[in-house]
């Protein structure tokens, strides 16, 4: 049974908890009697002035959580219902966001934006309490409505803060959104909503006067019709937050812009450029943060940033950067200029000024099974991890995350293309001072043609007519080291796979065999790497023998041990 089903056939209290995963009493008693509801602040607006949060309690957050994720499961329901696939409204609803609703506005030749004024506040309880009652989708009865009402209302209307406020005034101002679309239609434009922030787009050579009205110069306001049509459905206007935008100067809708193509604004990467730049040459950089004064106040003020603030940054440039290439065709491989910046970035974080000691593996499978021989292996081991009372593993070693964004911007998997990373890496870290404590980046490669690879760098680096991968560990300048798999005799070769025992290697799944090479692999007979990694080897740590990986941790070991005595670490 569907939420909304299950919703419209609530009759009290007791089948709206129920629906929720409550206790009837324990909702009674969260929304009526728990005397701690919300905690209520001031924060600083950049364009000045203060907006208020209400920010509910854990136990009234939680439940407003699960009433906005039905709500939610509602609004999806009804418009596969009425067959609805691209929604006027692309704020805080799963599968649209600043991207879709800047896109409907993308290559116009106005672009016209207007604020609703106080938009969750104008809805009070007893609006939220007819919309349930008298909506022709919902249509409950007057005792589940005040329930509803009851969960997602402070101080008799819905507040900034609470989990059920977005999804409450999507449901409300669908009514709002209908109607501006048609007055859009009649008029040659294009509309979409972001919560309160509305947009009216067309490349007609006049704007229309329903909707916009100019008072002379390039100073404009709401049309009536717009108004009237904003009014009658409940709502006002901030006049302060009025701006038309026209094709010859910079046009934004929701923060992006829309000119050409949907992009970050020019300042956003610059600042993320700048910030890159100061974080890679002195370890540190600043932001502008919300922080309490000396009276609990909170104020904009300049604080040194953390890196989780530029991983945010770029993460949003990179998303919306892969959204326009994935558009266009383009490859989602080509370098644009922000990629460089961002991959410097990674660099940094990851192999540069890493906290602990670093391994960088030829791909996503060796790490699964180097994380299985630490934990494994760990009294023997105890530089690489540490086992809780509980029998939680503490790494000691960091991991190379191999998710596609990391993959797609450093291309360092494996190969010609981790010798080219690691090459570079090495010529970028003559220009920057290592950061203080500066733990090693440990490169484990498997000792065949591929890692074979390496042979001719190390000589490069270490002065060596011959390398023949048996020393436990070469050591490049920086903090690179290069850890080969044990071999017997010089070229010999054997690859971190050989080091579990056969009858593992011969483990079948779905009636196929393993092979490991990766290469020509009959998919009809034979399963990758991937495969044995993930449905192999992760669910049966605790079962198999690692021992035979004793050589390649005590290299990890042993690498540890030289750069702490060569630095001087604690």
């Amino acid at each position: 049974m569907s939420f909304l089903t299950a919703l419209r056939s609530a009759k009290s209290l007791h089948d709206v908890a129920h629906l929720l995963g409550y206790k009837p009493k324990s909702l009674s008693y969260v929304i009526y009697k728990n005397p701690k509801k919300y905690s209520t602040f001031d924060i600083p607006k950049k364009s000045g002035g203060f907006r208020t949060i209400s920010a509910p309690y854990p136990e009234l957050k939680l439940l407003q959580r699960r009433l906005s994720d039905g709500l939610q499961s509602c609004l999806e329901e009804l418009d596969a219902t009425k067959q609805i696939k691209r929604p006027l409204s692309h704020g805080f609803r799963r599968g649209a966001s600043i991207v879709s609703n800047a896109s409907t506005h993308r290559g116009r030749r106005f672009v016209f934006n207007v604020d609703i004024e106080d938009f969750f506040g104008s809805i009070n309880f007893g609006r939220v309490f007819r919309f349930f009652t008298k909506n022709t989708d919902f249509g409950l009865p007057d005792e589940t409505a005040k329930v509803i009402a009851a969960i997602a209302c402070h101080e008799g209307k819905l507040p900034q803060g609470s989990p059920c406020s977005p999804v409450i005034s999507n449901l409300i101002g669908q009514i709002l959104d209908v109607r501006l679309v048609r007055l859009a239609r009649k008029h040659g434009c294009s509309f979409s909503r972001y919560a309160d922030d509305l947009t009216f787009s067309t490349s007609k050579k006049e704007f229309p006067s329903a909707i916009a009205e100019t008072g002379g110069g390039h100073t404009w306001s709401a049309g009536t019709t717009l108004t009237k049509i904003i009014t009658s459905s409940g709502f006002r206007l901030n006049p302060k937050k009025t701006r038309m935008q026209y094709r010859d100067s910079r046009q934004e809708v929701t923060g992006l812009v829309v000119n050409r193509r949907i992009n970050t604004p020019k300042e956003y990467r610059r600042l993320a450029r700048a910030m890159t730049h100061k974080l890679a040459t002195t370890g540190h950089f600043d932001v502008i943060s919300l922080v309490p004064d000396a009276s609990g106040k909170l104020v904009l003020k300049k604080v040194e940033g953390h890196i989780s603030h530029l991983q945010g940054m770029f993460g949003f440039i990179d998303w919306i950067d892969l959204g326009y290439k994935k558009a266009t065709g383009k490859s989602v491989r080509i370098q644009t200029s922000i990629d460089k910046t961002y991959r410097r970035f990674l660099i940094h974080r990851d192999f540069w000024a890493s906290p602990k000691p670093f391994i960088l593996c030829e791909g996503k499978t060796d790490s699964v099974y180097l994380r299985g021989a630490i934990r494994r292996l760990a009294k023997s081991h105890p530089n690489l991890i540490a086992i809780d009372p509980t029998g939680k593993p503490d790494y000691k070693v960091r991991f190379f995350n191999y998710s596609d964004t990391a993959q797609r911007i450093l291309n360092c998997s494996g190969g010609k293309d981790l010798k080219n990373f690691i090459t570079d890496y090495l010529k970028q870290s003559k220009k920057i001072l290592p950061p203080p404590n500066q733990q090693p980046l440990i490169v484990l490669l498997d000792n065949d043609t591929g890692g074979k690879e390496f042979y001719s760098l190390i000589s490069q680096y270490k002065g060596k007519a011959t390398v023949d991968g048996m020393e436990s560990f070469y050591c490049l300048p920086a903090n690179v080291y290069i850890i080969f798999t044990p071999i017997a005799a010089p070229g010999e070769s054997t690859k971190i796979e050989d080091f579990f025992e056969p009858a593992l290697l011969a483990t079948k799944v779905e009636g196929k065999t393993f092979n490991p090479a990766n290469e020509g692999l009959d998919t009809s007979t034979e399963y990758s790497k991937t495969v044995f990694a993930l449905k192999v080897v992760r669910p049966n740590i605790e079962k198999i023998n690692f021992s035979n990986f004793e050589p390649i941790l005590d290299r990890i070991d042993a690498v540890i041990a030289a750069h702490a005595k060569k630095y001087l670490l604690p």
